[in-house]
């Protein structure tokens, strides 16, 4: 990968998804910040290294304000929020209630919901009323527990390994929730969706649709759906890109 030293450094919102945490982002984040750039990952209520807060209350609603609080109380500008596949939700919601502070979405192989979408109306029946069994039988159905590594396509032994020691239950209510929003869904922000190959079944609808809104860059990179863990280099590679014309 040759990477992109900015004299104008950018900064970075990275977003994760379902059962997942701030954490998954390290490698992209070492290669970002190698770059010069500044990176943020929050992690989500109840996951990662705040799943001890895993509990019923806990609402799509609360994962927008966990985003939006990290960019009002670090007072950042100017930001590429990028969203990884659940966290498509988050990023749309936060961009509606602090666009000023926005420059550019990035919709990471990621869930985009229009206003009064849930992630369980666009992810497919099927795949949505075999996760809500999941949760009843291992929660009585608070949470969801997370899926083989296989499931991201991450196959490689020591990956697989190591996110398997790390993802966490996720709260299913953030599933069922609609998200909310007073602007279409982008915000009228410059936005880029891109994909990764082959395809995550659960985004089918999500990708067609970024693929019909001609304002909007669609790309397509040869990755496993956690991009972050199989191809960092060049998921890092495609950011600094788009950093590069924010």
């Amino acid at each position: 990968m040759s990477t992109l030293i900015h004299d104008d450094p950018r900064t970075f919102v990275l977003v994760h998804g379902a059962w997942h945490g701030g954490w998954c982002w390290k490698r992209v984040r070492e290669i970002l910040e190698a770059a010069g750039h500044r990176v943020y990952t929050p992690t989500q209520t109840g996951l990662g290294e705040r799943s001890h807060l895993l509990g019923p209350g806990i609402t799509l609603d609360t994962f927008v304000r966990d985003v939006c609080n990290v960019l009002v109380w670090e007072d950042l500008r100017d930001v590429i929020l990028v969203g990884h596949s659940f966290g498509g939700a988050s990023i749309t919601g936060a961009a509606d209630r602090e666009r000023n502070r926005i420059a550019h979405l990035v919709y990471l192989d990621a869930l985009v919901l229009q206003n009064g979408q849930s992630p369980f109306s666009v992810i497919g029946e099927e795949i949505a009323a075999r996760r809500r069994e999941q949760a009843v039988k291992a929660s009585g159905g608070v949470w969801m527990p997370p899926p083989d590594p296989s499931a991201f396509g991450v196959v490689d032994p020591e990956d697989a390994a190591w996110l398997r020691t790390r993802c966490t239950p996720h709260p299913v209510s953030t599933y069922e929730d609609r998200l909310v929003l007073d602007a279409p869904v982008g915000a009228g922000l410059p936005v880029t969706y891109i994909a990764v190959t082959p395809h995550y079944g659960p985004g089918q609808a999500s990708r067609a649709y970024a693929r019909s809104r001609p304002d909007w860059t669609y790309l397509e990179i040869e990755a496993g759906h956690d991009a972050m863990v199989t191809s960092p280099g060049l998921l890092a590679e495609a950011l600094l890109q788009i950093g590069g014309r924010a």
